[in-house]
């Protein structure tokens, strides 16, 4: 497979969550899911556990099945007062592109069963189940590993998402897929190539808006 020629900068900048760009009737060949998995486990983890799992879901019955958990949560959300599309109304340009990324997952919701590759990154945790308190060094040790996947799935021609909003439903979709109980769920990731022309960088807020230096 082609690597583009991206350097890190523009890897790391033009890698954005493909949702309405996803090619939902191009076949992604597995090996390529594997070699950017691969890329993955080069991600840190936490004492050098290594406890992450992936969770590969091409089987289209499978695959229209999580897409009902996730469009069935995907519905409260964006009925919510909290969703994306809701957020800075005070604001017209950010109100604006808010609705855009309102529209787009709305969109997603509505086709994740149809998505050619679904990638579940999960982590095991001990028989206590999730710890108590902050937990980033639990989640530390998979979600980097999982932003590598995309950054490698992004490199070779691939569009994903970052979701999360399945996890309303982690229990079902585990006894869907038979993932055991000490193994919990972190991030769906939807892959597939994607059309279009290429990324840009996003619009985001100013660093010196969010930037903290010392002191608050």
């Amino acid at each position: 497979m082609t690597i583009e020629p991206l350097s890190p900068d523009e890897l790391l900048t033009t890698t954005r969550s493909v949702r309405k760009r996803l090619d939902l009737t191009r076949p992604v060949p597995l090996e390529l899911v594997r070699e950017c998995l691969d890329v993955a486990l080069q991600a840190p983890s936490g004492g050098n556990r290594q406890g992450w799992h992936w969770m590969v879901v091409t089987d289209p019955e499978l695959r229209k099945a999580i897409g009902g958990y996730y469009e069935r949560s995907h519905q409260a959300y964006f009925e919510s007062g909290s969703s994306a599309r809701a957020l800075f109304q005070d604001d017209p340009v950010r109100a604006a592109q808010q609705r855009r990324v309102g529209e787009s997952s709305l969109y997603l919701a509505e086709h994740m069963g149809d998505v050619p590759v679904l990638v579940i990154g999960c982590i095991a945790v001990s028989e206590g189940g999730l710890p108590q308190g902050n937990q980033s060094g639990l989640w530390g040790s998979l979600l980097p590993a999982a932003w590598s996947y995309m950054l490698a799935a992004r490199a070779r021609g691939l569009g994903t998402a970052w979701t999360t909003l399945h996890l309303a439903y982690e229990s079902e979709v585990a006894e869907l897929l038979g993932i055991p109980g000490d193994v919990r769920q972190g991030v769906l990731i939807p892959t597939a190539y994607f059309l279009g022309e290429t990324f840009g960088p996003a619009k985001r807020q100013p660093l010196d808006e969010v930037l903290h230096v010392d002191r608050w």
